[in-house]
């Protein structure tokens, strides 16, 4: 029997990258998977490259942002399915900007998509989760909610706020059966692995960087149907850079 058969899974930021990855995956294990993106075109496509290949897979189109748009989902998702197990909240972008200009605005629009996008969905999904016996919330943050290079301001402040509201989260839902959970990556190469340089590689000591799958298997432990031991846990997939000590020689 597949780990995941008949589990009703939605993953965020859904259309490309690791969200895509996460999609294939779980579907791959029985899941019947919701794809939630901004990207209509990419995200419809991605779901019916799953339904080819023989799981189930349905795209709703959702701008995190927009807290109605958030509640919208989540009714269709109670029409549509009755209940939901598992929640992967993935979306996220940045705008690189010094701080000497970024605008609020554009601030807002970070948090807002980032954080509070995924204290709603979080909320909204755990409404469902609670009366059908519990589930799984796994929040997707970065090892820049640690360290930073400059302009990165908003999307670190983003992600620490990320890591900071699962634990929290975990706190307030373990009593309904939910656990609440964070991967943070660090180097994850989306693009075309085999152009990357043999000091990009070098430079982690894993001795690679990481890719897609690296997460994906994190996740899958973390959702595993038997472990209701592990929340409030922040799992760092990053190739132990986020440990390694770098000096000028």
């Amino acid at each position: 029997m597949l780990t995941y058969d008949g589990k009703i899974v939605l993953i965020t930021g859904a259309s490309g990258g690791i969200g895509s990855h996460l999609a294939r995956a779980y579907a791959k294990e029985g899941a019947r998977v919701v794809l939630v993106d901004k990207r209509t075109s990419n995200g419809q496509a991605i779901a019916e490259e799953i339904a080819d290949e023989g799981g189930h897979a349905q795209f709703f189109a959702t701008d995190l942002g927009s807290p109605d748009q958030i509640e919208q989902l989540f009714k269709w998702i109670q029409q549509e399915y009755g209940t939901l197990h598992i929640l992967i909240n993935n979306a996220g972008f940045g705008i690189w900007k010094s701080p000497y200009e970024l605008t609020v605005e554009e601030w807002d629009h970070v948090l807002n998509v980032n954080l509070r996008g995924t204290f709603l969905c979080s909320r909204e999904a755990a409404k469902r989760m609670r009366v059908t016996g519990g589930g799984r919330i796994v929040n997707i943050s970065s090892t820049r909610a640690r360290m930073s290079e400059p302009s990165g301001e908003a999307y670190a402040a983003s992600k620490g706020g990320i890591t900071a509201i699962t634990h929290a989260l975990a706190v307030s839902l373990g009593q309904d059966g939910i656990t609440v959970n964070c991967i943070s990556p660090g180097w994850i190469e989306n693009g075309d692995y085999g152009e990357l340089r043999q000091i990009d590689h070098d430079q982690h000591p894993a001795g690679r960087v990481g890719r897609p799958d690296d997460v994906v298997r994190a996740c899958m432990y973390l959702t595993a149907p038997d472990n209701d031991f592990v929340t409030g846990a922040d799992i760092v997939v990053d190739g132990g850079m986020t440990r390694k000590m770098i000096y000028e020689h």
